[in-house]
């Protein structure tokens, strides 16, 4: 089968294109970095180099292909101490981008990396963008067939707790407790990503994907434990005080904001309302393996 990828190489896109490979499938990676070029073909892929924000430069790699993934994240769109960019609209844009090409090109099989509060555009924050591009690609006609797939909170998202706990000696934010929430690995997303491109395809479906529901003082804990900080905490902050120690450290005004409402939805339990009336069953990687991974990360900076 002819798969077309977006996201290049990161740590979605890495596993999930060595498993369709593996699978013997023709995959072709669009990526924007030029220097990815020979990695992609090292796994057995073809490598498009291109940009998102190019329209018909992604139409023109769409067409033929039997199945397309489609993603997109805020580094896309630029770094997050640039104060110039809007990147809900750049994130925007690049939805109508896919639209327009996945029209041109006559793919009829979607499947696309949305997120977890994607179901409603109150509180989410920075997350708005996801529910929007979910829109965009409503708009394709019906006989395009689209699969969702929303997945929670990445453990990799924790590296930011590093340069917390050793400046500050504990991982900071406005939410916190004993209260348990879902977890998810890169890993998992591509075993669930892989199996949606392979199972028959009808109408337009949502699934949601975590690996582990664990709480912040669990985080801490587990976290602690693999770094030699045993009595690590997961200090609660307002969110008055989060959002002046981000814009203090030169961050976007959008996404420091973005990031304060979203945080707040997940100690409030509204970000997963919808997850949890629509829970999937749980993947293979646990905290516990991610801490190892943390443990490298947190030696490495």
């Amino acid at each position: 089968m002819k798969i077309v990828l977006t996201g290049s190489l990161g740590n979605i896109g890495l596993p999930l294109t060595k498993e369709l490979v593996k699978e013997g499938h023709a995959v072709t990676v669009i990526s924007s970095n030029t220097e990815r070029k020979t990695a992609i073909e090292a796994l057995g892929a073809k490598a498009a180099i291109g940009s998102m924000f190019d329209a018909g430069f992604l139409a023109t790699t769409f067409r033929g292909a039997e199945v397309i993934y489609l993603m997109e994240t805020l580094e896309a769109a630029g770094g997050f101490f640039d104060k110039d960019i809007d990147f809900v609209a750049s994130i925007n844009q690049i939805g109508y981008n896919y639209k327009k090409a996945v029209m041109q090109s006559g793919v009829k099989k979607v499947v696309h990396l949305s997120s977890v509060g994607a179901h409603t555009n109150v509180g989410t924050g920075i997350l708005i963008f996801h529910r929007n591009v979910e829109a965009i690609l409503n708009e394709l006609p019906a006989d395009v067939t689209i699969k969702f797939i929303r997945p929670v909170g990445f453990y990799t998202n924790m590296r930011s707790f590093v340069k917390s706990i050793k400046y500050k000696g504990a991982i900071v934010s406005n939410y916190g407790g004993d209260q348990k929430e879902p977890w998810v690995s890169p890993l998992d997303i591509a075993k669930v990503v892989a199996e949606a491109i392979n199972t028959p395809f009808e109408g337009r479906t949502t699934r949601y994907v975590a690996s582990d529901e664990v709480s912040p003082n669990e985080v801490a804990k587990a976290l602690g434990a693999v770094i030699g900080k045993p009595d690590l905490q997961w200090q609660v902050v307002s969110d008055e005080q989060l959002l002046s120690n981000w814009l203090g450290i030169g961050f976007n005004e959008q996404i420091a904001k973005g990031f304060v409402e979203f945080q707040a939805s997940m100690g409030t339990g509204a970000l997963y309302e919808d997850y949890y009336r629509n829970k999937p069953v749980l993947g293979e990687v646990k905290l516990a393996d991610f801490a190892k991974e943390f443990a490298v990360m947190y030696n490495e900076e």
